[in-house]
């Protein structure tokens, strides 16, 4: 099981990018092993595939089932904090080398789609960011100064398609693009496996580890794989307790999807400069039809439980930008990490040689995957990247200290959490549907009741480093506010960096 199990349905989750994939049979040995069939696993084991490696894909559940299968898939290479914040923090080399980065990363995805014929609706678009009201012109002020020092191709216009924008202010960014996310993936896997590579669904990793010169990675099944190298690719890495996860924080975004008559919206992507902000797409439906892509209302994982709110802010807010919006086809929920430098962790995992990560998507998962892969490559192929000091993971940014001590707070919170009452103080109070944490004694449960009536009663431990659960009534699982990881309602863990399932408590 992975996120795909969730309760909400993506628009692209009738895409299955490997249903041929089984479960890992057997010991396995080969160059690399990667951890993660999302498109950071995926991308590098593709680009290793290529350059002659022999490559094993090992996933927790479907293949392309976690978090990319939540994406809106804006393909940007924008900074998701902006510019001037990238720059104020770590420099404007860095910040240039960030879109570079980003940027390479896009024409990668073109690059691939292309060369192995994937028919995944990939198109370059402009961008669009835009202020809300007025009050938040300056901001772009600021953002176009800081893109033009980085040479980034953008320029200031003037008339959104939107009611009551056709005169607003806004920065047009070129060569931007968009595609289908499940339908690249699914390119991208048998890409793998006819270049010799294996792709294995259904196969919990318990342990990432270095030995013996080279990694062995331990699966629940009993079956071992190793190889000379492996790669972490699991949103937030299961093989890590404190380095990396006290310089990021999970954040749970929001998407829906509504019929739009084609042409109303020109093809593009468009943000606005809220906070949290929203987003906006297009992808190409049948006939006449298209669907329109919005996103936005983030919160940090576990601190609201209010899903169909955010989802009824959403759609007011789009149906007042575009009235003649059709019918919602979909709404679902993701999860982000936002380091507190806006790049992500990539590289070499702190302490290791043999054993790399990707992390800390920053809300450009897509292209930060991306990155991932061809910085990976080229750390194993050739010993060094130019984006290496970049997303450095081992990092550390002192101008980022406040965000720091703001996000790790959390934690410490959290735990204190542990000698509150519970949510309800009985059991026989849980309606069918319904979960809560309950106080029993001196322990916490994490109880759900389903519609047949069935109670399940499980530890309010998260089995990462043991934060306090919360539930999250919209996709029917229990979230952890600490480091992203994500349960299901019988316990077995969904999203890292847990891998073991909650404690059963009789």
């Amino acid at each position: 099981m992975n996120v795909s199990d969730e309760r909400t349905i993506p628009l692209w989750a009738q895409i299955d990018v490997a249903p041929d994939a089984v479960p890992l049979p057997h010991d396995d040995h080969s160059d690399v092993v990667v951890v993660g069939s999302g498109i950071a696993g995926l991308s590098v084991a593709y680009e290793l595939a290529l350059a002659g490696k022999k490559v094993t894909v090992i996933d927790r559940g479907q293949i392309g089932g976690g978090m990319t299968a939540r994406t809106t898939a804006h393909l940007t290479s924008v900074c998701d904090d902006y510019f001037s914040e990238l720059i104020g923090l770590r420099g404007r080399e860095l910040a240039r080398l960030f879109h570079e980065s980003q940027s390479a990363a896009i024409n990668r995805i073109e690059e691939i789609q292309q060369t192995e014929a994937i028919a995944c609706d990939f198109r370059r678009v402009d961008g669009f960011l835009f202020p809300s009201t007025s009050a938040q012109e300056a901001e772009l002020e600021r953002e176009l100064e800081a893109a033009l020092q980085l040479g980034v191709a953008v320029e200031r216009t003037a008339g959104l398609p939107f009611a009551g924008f056709s005169a607003a202010p806004a920065l047009r960014y070129a060569r931007q693009a968009t595609f289908h996310p499940l339908k690249y993936l699914r390119g991208l896997a048998d890409g793998v496996r006819a270049r010799g590579g294996g792709v294995y669904r259904d196969t919990i990793v318990e342990k990432v580890e270095e030995k013996d010169g080279g990694v062995r990675v331990a699966t629940a099944s009993g079956f071992v794989a190793t190889g000379k190298w492996a790669v972490v690719a699991t949103n937030s890495p299961i093989n890590d307790r404190v380095a990396l996860h006290t310089k990021q924080s999970p954040y749970r975004t929001y998407a829906m999807s509504f019929e739009i008559g084609r042409g109303l919206v020109p093809d593009g992507l468009y943000w606005d400069t809220e906070d949290p902000y929203h987003y906006v797409r297009l992808q190409p439906g049948d006939g006449e039809t298209d669907f329109l892509i919005v996103g936005g209302e983030d919160h940090k994982t576990g601190a609201a439980d209010d899903g169909n709110e955010r989802f009824a802010a959403l759609t007011s807010w789009i149906r007042g930008l575009v009235p003649d919006l059709g019918i919602e086809t979909h709404r679902w929920s993701g999860q982000v990490m936002e380091t507190i430098d806006y790049a992500g962790f990539i590289g070499r995992n702190p302490g290791n040689e043999r054993v790399f990560v990707v992390t800390g998507d920053s809300g450009e998962g897509m292209t930060h995957g991306v990155v991932g892969a061809l910085l990976i490559r080229d750390l194993i192929l050739n010993g060094n990247s130019r984006w290496r000091e970049l997303y450095e993971p081992s990092r550390k940014t002192s101008k980022a200290i406040g965000d720091y001590l703001v996000e790790n707070a959390t934690a410490i919170k959290n735990f204190a959490e542990y000698i509150a009452p519970g949510e309800i103080d009985s059991l026989d109070k849980l309606r069918p549907g319904e979960g809560a944490i309950v106080r029993v004694g001196l322990s916490k449960i994490a109880a759900f009741r389903d519609e047949d009536g069935t109670l399940y009663k499980r530890s309010a431990s998260c089995t990462h480093i043991g934060c306090h659960l919360h539930w999250n009534s919209l996709e029917r699982c229990w979230d952890c506010p600490c480091h992203g990881s994500q349960f299901a309602a019988d316990g077995t863990a969904l999203n890292g960096p847990a891998v073991s399932p909650l404690a059963n408590v009789q």
